[in-house]
């Protein structure tokens, strides 16, 4: 039986608000695997979030850019091993000018390999870990193309973000960043229904139907209420269908909409240190 350490019980507490013996359990039967852990309080009928939580994030700086003509965005997270040097001005600077570099560059490997003042950002990289003393990385890497294309970085270069619109309308920089804030703070699973992975509709209707069995349900009705709840989860978990933060009256499309009936929240990419 693996060893569950108070640490790791603590961390599940957090991160699902279930009660430290529930997580304790959970724990030891998931053999202290974090997301099998939230599986099964899930389907116990604890209230623990859809979404997985964010993890303990590893240090560094995530960063969002758009081009000059908002076609493009690229948001990409460097990496380091310590507070001290993610708050540094100078890894900061590095951070955004890789960004940009990214802008120009099909894939992180096509990054690496580009030029940053006389040297490839890959020996960037490396000179720097032997300057600063810790491991320093390009972590995540994503760009997004659309019509119109804004961004958002949250507070502390903790999360960032790029959300594309169907078109350029007059206040398009003012709704893509407001749809980036939302991706930032919800932590949509896809953009809409059609985004979502197979498995993990596979996943939420097990879960469903196992908290439905403890609750007494007909076996024969399971299906049904399955898919009810299901599209709940669509509703709290895709981006365009959740309840828009700045006024939860209406969704994301609904809000997109009041702005221009024609326009459409098209895609985005969202990138969290210690994804």
């Amino acid at each position: 039986m693996a060893k569950i350490t108070a640490a790791e019980v603590n961390k599940l507490r957090k991160a699902t608000g279930a009660g430290m013996m529930d997580c304790k359990k959970a724990l030891v039967e998931a053999e202290g695997d974090f997301d099998t852990a939230i599986e099964i309080l899930r389907k116990q009928g604890q209230k623990v979030a859809a979404k997985r939580a964010d993890r303990e994030s590893a240090e560094g700086a995530a960063i969002a850019v758009v081009n000059s003509d908002n076609t493009k965005g690229a948001v990409i997270s460097l990496n380091c091993e310590t507070d001290f040097v993610a708050k540094n001005e100078d890894f900061i600077q590095m951070a955004k000018d890789f960004a940009n570099l990214a802008l120009e560059s099909s894939s992180k490997e096509e990054l690496l390999k580009k030029d940053y003042n006389g040297l490839t950002v890959e020996e960037k990289l490396t000179e720097q870990t032997g300057v600063i003393g810790e491991k320093i990385e390009i972590g995540a890497f994503k760009t997004l193309a659309a019509p119109f294309v804004g961004s958002y970085i949250h507070a502390g270069n903790k999360i960032a973000v790029v959300a594309g619109l169907s078109q350029k309308v007059d206040q398009a920089e003012e709704v893509a960043k407001n749809v980036s804030m939302q991706a930032a703070a919800m932590n949509p699973v896809a953009l809409n229904e059609e985004g979502v992975d197979q498995s993990v509709i596979d996943k939420e209707i097990e879960i469903a139907k196992e908290q439905l069995r403890q609750e007494g349900k007909p076996e024969a009705m399971l299906d049904n209420i399955a898919k009810g709840k299901l599209n709940r989860f669509f509703k709290d978990n895709t981006l365009v269908n959740q309840a828009y933060i700045k006024d939860n009256k209406m969704s994301v499309t609904e809000y997109v909409k009041s702005v221009d009936s024609n326009l459409e929240v098209v895609g985005f990419e969202r990138v969290a240190l210690g994804e």
